[in-house]
């Protein structure tokens, strides 16, 4: 098996024609296109030599900004670019300020107007409450904060992220990637597997280690690449297919059940999980 290939074979089989990214193809709540995992994976894609995909991608962002310049701007959306007219939490800026980081790696003027937009509005709306990445909480988070500070290029943002990082234990914490968040990660969230749980409180689907998060521990910690990219290559299924998480060590056994009444079976392939062990694969092949 050729993981690398099948990642990515699966991400361009998940891009709609409108340049949008599913969430997962085959999960019924995750056909959608949220911003936070398409920025993950147009970088990915980028960074694999597909720049093509990226582009896509970028091109619908804008087109999303540009029909709404001044916003506000939702964290998904329909793979066409309707607005979601559920109840999902729509106000997660993180992804936004993930979609300036890509467009400035991209290196290109092509999407400066809407890029500026964005810019205008996070400014206008950083220290609002908003959900997490895992759409559980509301307030304001440090992974958030991050997204957006790095997106802005703001010390005071990133300042402000790195104060309340230390405030709740969640493994979002990687992509922030100090040293001591690191540590911190590691120490209580590393199953005895070598996977990586969201929270100590997660019970979504029993409270699986996540293959996305596994993968950002290794790209935090370059000594445990090797030994992350390996574990999750041993949760691909036979046709190369990554899931959102591994039940080989529930937080929650007694809670699978109900969510896969609730849903139907977790979500696999997910596009995050492919884009993240994309940049492992790349980060560890690099050396």
């Amino acid at each position: 098996m050729d993981l690398r290939r099948d990642s990515i074979r699966v991400i361009l089989a998940g891009q709609a024609r409108s340049g949008a990214y599913v969430a997962s193809p085959t999960f019924d709540v995750y056909r959608f296109a949220w911003l936070r995992d398409g920025c993950f994976v147009a970088d990915a894609m980028r960074e694999a030599g597909r720049v093509e995909s990226c582009d896509r991608f970028l091109d619908w962002c804008a087109r999303l900004v540009m029909r709404s310049p001044e916003g506000p701007f939702d964290a998904r959306y329909t793979l066409d670019g309707k607005r979601d007219p559920s109840d999902w939490p729509h106000r997660q800026i993180d992804g936004w300020g993930l979609f300036l980081g890509t467009v400035r790696r991209r290196g290109s003027a092509r999407w400066d107007e809407p890029a500026a937009r964005v810019a205008r509005w996070l400014e206008q709306v950083w220290g609002e409450p908003c959900v997490d990445w895992w759409e559980e909480r509301e307030g304001v988070h440090a992974a958030t904060l991050w997204c957006v500070g790095n997106g802005l290029g703001s010390e005071e943002i990133r300042r402000e992220a790195l104060a309340r990082a230390g405030r709740r234990l969640d493994a979002s914490l990687l992509f922030v990637g100090t040293a001591d968040l690191v540590a911190w990660v590691e120490e209580s969230l590393v199953s005895p597997g070598g996977g990586v749980w969201r929270h100590l409180e997660d019970e979504y689907y029993g409270g699986g280690e996540w293959l996305l998060l596994t993968a950002m521990l290794g790209l935090a910690k370059p000594e445990r690449a090797g030994e992350c990219l390996a574990w999750i290559e041993r949760h691909a299924t036979p046709g190369g297919e990554l899931p959102e998480q591994s039940q080989d060590h529930l937080l929650r056994p007694d809670r699978f059940a109900p969510w896969v009444e609730r849903w139907g079976e977790p979500a696999c392939p997910l596009l995050w999980s492919h884009a993240m062990y994309l940049r492992l694969h790349h980060a560890v092949h690099a050396r």
